[in-house]
């Protein structure tokens, strides 16, 4: 393979996996790669056109994401974050309701987002139910009970993708346009 299409492939592939929505009026990958019958790509699955916020008003985070080495080691598979007993607790983004009940004592909400991102948040008593839509920012519960980690109230915020879980503080920063550079 030359060296010209194999960097073409490598940004294709690059800017397929972390393209972020651009400023209003910017054509979307998709419609400029559809103007090119030379490539093809694979639907978004990740973070494209999905824009995430605090579930909580005030974002003070007391516990850091520690991805665990194995899948069944240990680690803290999400951010514990400041909220008082009895506070609010938002929808990250735009999503449906896919779960909305307890696990293993503590009240627990699941929000499917378009991008195929699950977040969930904990110890929450559920506003929501099941199979219900929510928009960014609208309240899905309240902060009620404790979690593990914590020494007092907080809210247990993951993020998964497929079956993976990932910082959900990464999804509150979305990586901005992408301008591919010629070759020099």
């Amino acid at each position: 393979m030359s060296r010209i299409r194999w960097v073409a492939a490598v940004a294709v592939l690059v800017v397929t996996c972390t393209l972020a929505p651009g400023p209003s009026g910017a054509i979307s990958l998709s419609a400029a790669m559809s103007r090119s019958p030379r490539w093809t790509l694979p639907a978004p699955s990740v973070g494209l056109g999905t824009m995430y916020r605090s579930p909580v008003d005030q974002l003070r985070v007391l516990r850091p994401f520690q991805p665990p080495r194995t899948q069944y080691g240990p680690g803290h598979r999400g951010v514990d974050l400041a909220l008082a007993a009895g506070g609010l607790v938002r929808a990250a983004a735009t999503g449906v309701v896919s779960f909305a009940g307890p696990v293993a004592g503590r009240g627990v909400v699941v929000v499917l987002h378009p991008d195929g991102i699950r977040t969930e948040y904990e110890p929450v008593a559920a506003a929501v139910q099941r199979g219900a839509a929510v928009a960014a920012g609208q309240t899905i519960g309240t902060l009620r009970g404790l979690h593990a980690g914590c020494a007092g109230p907080c809210l247990h915020w993951g993020a998964r993708r497929g079956e993976v879980y990932i910082d959900p503080l990464g999804l509150l920063r979305p990586l901005g346009p992408v301008r591919l550079l010629p070759w020099r």
